[in-house]
């Protein structure tokens, strides 16, 4: 008797008779554990700063040109206590308030970013480009980038969370190759 049937059958010997070649332990993860790893992952954060009525809270990153390296981000989280509008723009000036010192997230380790950061509040100046632009009610707010932004020497990558009176936060997360 001819098998006209061709396609495999749930309830036939094929589909539960599978051949595994799995042999040993397999791992899967990002991008960032394995720059984690080899401390090339790096945080930086503004902590809860009081954002003054009509201005932005600003954090940038600048890679400065001949660094020999590339940023790529790989997420961008923090909150805010009112509504707030969140961009992200390529390029723009920020004029410096503070310069917080990014974190090797492998703990311990002595490799530097090769990042230069300002944060302020205020509104960004100089000439920019909108990248993304995301409404926020008040809450936590959290954007896997997975490595889908870079910025490369001599390029520079600013943040602004606001406009109003309120408390906010942005914490940014990147790897350097």
């Amino acid at each position: 008797m001819t098998n006209a049937n061709v396609f495999n059958q749930s309830n036939g010997p094929l589909f539960t008779q599978l051949t595994n070649t799995f042999a040993a332990p397999g791992i899967e993860a990002p991008p960032d554990t394995g720059a984690a790893a080899v401390g090339s992952f790096f945080a930086l954060t503004t902590n809860n700063v009081s954002i003054p009525s009509s201005q932005n809270l600003l954090l940038q990153i600048v890679n400065a040109a001949g660094s020999g390296r590339t940023i790529r981000l790989s997420s961008l989280m923090g909150g805010t206590t009112a509504a707030a509008t969140l961009v992200i723009y390529s390029g723009g000036t920020v004029t410096v308030g503070t310069t917080p010192t990014p974190s090797n997230t492998l703990l311990g380790s002595s490799n530097a970013s090769i990042a230069t950061t300002r944060q302020n509040t205020g509104t960004l100046g100089g000439t920019f480009t909108s990248l993304i632009s995301i409404p926020l009610t008040a809450g936590i707010y959290s954007l896997d980038l997975n490595g889908s932004i870079v910025v490369p020497p001599g390029q520079s990558l600013s943040i602004s969370l606001g406009t109003g009176s309120q408390v906010g936060s942005i914490n940014l997360l990147w790897w350097e190759f």
